[in-house]
């Protein structure tokens, strides 16, 4: 089963949402705002994407920004980047489709279309 995790008042997230029923492909559902990753998960999801660590962090959102991690991230070790990644929800770049041994990082049609 594929698991999408998204903020469901994300405009983003709805479109992607759409995209995979309109293509009928099944999901488990899971708010990121009330159910947040764990540290353990995006480990996991970080090796099983290939994405640089940094792709993982919503860049636009506010406490983004209030925590001034544009210029923090850079001299992070990724083990604390984690750590952080896992305190909040809204710090994690939305939606994201794990699908096995796959995870999607935002939405970008061509390549969801590709994966699935």
């Amino acid at each position: 089963m594929n698991l999408f995790v998204c903020y469901p008042r994300c405009s983003t997230c709805k479109k992607a949402e759409q995209w995979l029923q309109e293509h009928k492909i099944s999901y488990e559902f899971r708010d990121i705002k009330e159910n947040r990753p764990t540290r353990e998960e995006l480990a996991d999801w970080h090796q099983k994407s290939g994405l640089n660590l940094k792709r993982f962090f919503n860049t636009s959102g506010m406490l983004y920004r209030d925590l001034q991690l544009k210029d923090r991230l850079p001299s992070m070790p990724e083990e604390e980047q984690l750590d952080l990644l896992a305190t909040d929800g809204m710090l994690v770049k939305r939606p994201i489709l794990v699908t096995g041994d796959r995870v999607l990082v935002g939405f970008r049609e061509k390549e969801w279309q590709e994966l699935l």
